[in-house]
């Protein structure tokens, strides 16, 4: 009852399907997590200039327009992965496909790696930016960001689909909040009329290593380091390709298309961001260091101050004569974070359901729940990312060191699978003008492959010692897994491949009934035993007390059982060792016969009462089943407690509404 109470009533497994999206709902559909990114992005961007001072801040734009080229050219390439393949399969199946299985585990791998810090990051960031305009929240950014979690979990196992619509409103909600204001905070500025950010009155010490004439190396470096923290702005593009199926016919012009629409609007609204950044004088450092930022006059500022996130300042400062334009904002902020994150309550399930079919991961993981859901996988990702939250203080900062290189790691692998795919289709087409759609596409992609390989090298220079390795251990781990996991069902499959000889029947079956006691679960066992018709049949008893054993076998003569008892003696007390070597003892004597064990066990309606009884029961049955020839049979006796398990059933099954059947809502 509490479980249905939690995940709801059951959904027949007809109820799994989904319907096709146009355009216009499929952008905001798939681009929740890319266009969430503007929320975090430009804040990474500005910590790491500021680790040589305001001056640094000249560079933003030309950062964030480096980091725009890297997207248009990664959409690019994704556009030719669409068309080639429209079955959705994403990076996964293009490296599977055209790099061979160590390939496709890995880019697997890497996925599986975003797939957890979007969640981490997305709710982490939600938090902060929350916590702009809701101060409760200040102080307690891990508890909430943990909490919500658990919420989305708790949404997923129910099975509740998202609305397409849903999902649309909020994004486009999203979109309206941060282009309106950038567009308001333009005509303000061209009116003479835009205020400073809040920071804009502080000053930014030197970091510890960055003080006094920086170096061309150095500066570099920091430069380098900024891009590459700036490029979270690219996660979740390639959630596009691998929802290609749900798109209406042209499935594969609309997915191209939806791509072009989704990099136009990502880059239009960063540029912004960053612009009005710039324009507000905002001074932004490292929530960690937040010692570097002073009051004009070089004092400390107040230990209690709270660094709002550069979304919060600009949004606060624009709309400083319109406090509900403020608040809009930070609401379809929060929106559409949760919502990239409930994204991958989507992905994770679904690409572990799909590893799993393919025999890298446990087969449970490609198991639907009573709602639909891919329980396993939602509770796996929550308890990672929950984790990953409560570790770094679900601080954005130190959460996106780890987040980037998992995505630019399957971007390249994956560009690379796809000039390989139209490497070999180039070898037997003959058609001039096919041949030079796919040179086109070849070397669109060969220039994805250049250009995300050389992004790939930077962050993991740049990123290694600030918790890149940790991304990079994961994901070494996860392929490791993953490849251990298929090599134990390959053995497994090879190992049961039926032979001729598995046809043979064994010479003789020598039965033994377990008995305990003298009671009506033990003369059950011994007629099903009989009605088994084994060659050998007794039963098997323990002798740890010789007073209860001489009792036993006057009450066994008394009544004239037919079946003989045989008693083990037990100097030790000892109850499970006795009957298994017992068991192998006759299993010797007789390799090619079978040693069946019959077990008495009571079925019981209260889970407590599974406390008080059978423990004997399980420990021997787990010792007997590693036992070669001996077979485990276990002869359930119903007490009247477990009539109250078949009660509640019936209940439930009456309390069943009129439609509810029709609806999938309870028993048929």
């Amino acid at each position: 009852m509490s479980k249905r109470i939690l995940l709801g009533r059951k959904l027949r497994s007809t109820q799994a399907g989904g319907h096709l999206l146009p355009k216009r709902v499929a952008l905001p559909v798939f681009s929740s997590d890319a266009l969430s990114s503007v929320a975090y992005a430009p804040d990474e961007i500005f910590i790491m200039l500021s680790f040589v001072g305001v001056s640094a801040y000249a560079w933003s734009w030309k950062i964030a327009l480096l980091v725009a080229l890297v997207m248009l050219t990664v959409v690019a390439s994704y556009r030719q992965t669409v068309h080639a393949y429209p079955s959705g399969g994403g990076d996964y199946e293009v490296a599977r496909v055209n790099l061979g299985r160590d390939a496709g585990v890995t880019v697997a791998s890497a996925l599986l790696v975003d797939y957890v810090m979007t969640v981490a990051v997305s709710i982490s960031a939600a938090v902060q930016t929350g916590a702009a305009a809701f101060g409760f929240m200040s102080g307690r950014e891990t508890a909430v960001a943990a909490g919500l979690v658990l919420l989305l979990a708790a949404v997923n196992l129910r099975g509740v689909r998202e609305s397409s619509w849903t999902f649309a409103i909020m994004t486009y909600g999203f979109m309206v909040a941060i282009l309106g204001m950038a567009l308001y905070g333009q005509l303000r500025l061209l009116f003479g009329d835009l205020p400073e950010a809040e920071s804009a009155s502080y000053r930014i010490l030197d970091a510890e290593g960055y003080g006094g004439e920086i170096t061309t190396v150095a500066l570099v470096f920091l430069l380098a380091r900024a891009f590459s923290s700036g490029s979270v702005a690219l996660t979740g593009i390639e959630a596009v390709s691998n929802g290609v199926p749900a798109f209406r016919k042209p499935k594969s012009r609309n997915a191209a298309n939806t791509l072009l629409y989704l990099a136009i609007i990502a880059i239009t609204m960063m540029m912004s961001v960053i612009v009005l950044a710039r324009e507000m004088r905002l001074r932004y450092v490292d929530p960690l260091q937040q010692h570097l930022l002073v009051q004009a006059d070089g004092s400390p500022l107040p230990a209690d101050h709270d660094q709002h996130t550069v979304l919060s300042q600009i949004a606060r400062g624009v709309f400083d004569n319109l406090p509900a334009g403020f608040y809009f904002v930070i609401a379809m902020t929060v929106l559409v974070l949760l919502l990239a994150a409930n994204t991958s309550f989507n992905g994770f399930p679904v690409l572990g359901s799909i590893l799993a079919r393919d025999g890298f991961l446990p087969r449970q993981m490609a198991s639907r729940g009573d709602r639909l859901a891919y329980n396993n996988g939602i509770v796996i990702l929550s308890v990672l990312a929950i984790v990953l939250i409560v570790i770094f203080d679900a601080e954005v900062t130190r959460l996106i060191q780890l987040y980037i290189v998992g995505v630019f790691l399957s971007f390249t692998l994956g560009q690379l699978g796809m000039t390989r795919h139209w490497t070999r289709l180039l070898r037997t087409e003959t058609d001039p003008s096919a041949r030079r759609r796919m040179m086109r596409s070849r070397a669109i992609n060969a220039f994805g492959l250049v250009l995300t390989g050389i992004v790939l090298a930077v962050v993991l220079v740049t990123k290694f010692l600030a918790g890149a390795w940790i991304a990079i251990l994961a994901i070494g781990a996860f392929f490791l897994l993953m490849q251990r996991i298929r090599r134990h069902y390959d053995e497994v499959a090879e190992e049961l491949t039926v032979e001729q000889d598995d046809q043979v029947l064994p010479t003789r079956v020598h039965a033994i009934v377990a008995v305990s006691q003298l009671h009506k679960p033990t003369m059950r066992a011994l007629a099903y035993a009989k009605a088994s018709r084994p060659n050998t049949l007794e039963a098997v008893y323990v002798d740890t007390d010789p007073t209860i054993t001489a009792r036993m076998l006057e009450e066994w003569d008394a009544r004239n059982i037919d079946v003989p008892l045989k008693v083990l003696y037990s100097p030790y007390r000892e109850i499970v060792k006795p009957v298994v070597q017992y068991a192998r003892s006759i299993r010797k004597a007789n390799p090619r016969g079978v040693v069946a064990v019959y077990i008495p066990e009571y079925v019981v309606g209260r889970r407590w009462e599974q406390l008080l009884h059978n423990q004997t029961a399980f420990r021997l049955k787990s010792r007997l089943l590693f036992n070669t020839g001996v077979m485990v049979i276990s002869v359930p006796y119903q007490l009247r407690s477990s009539e109250l398990a078949e009660e509640r059933a019936e209940r439930l099954q009456r309390s069943t509404k009129a439609g509810d059947v029709r609806r999938g809502r309870g028993a048929p």
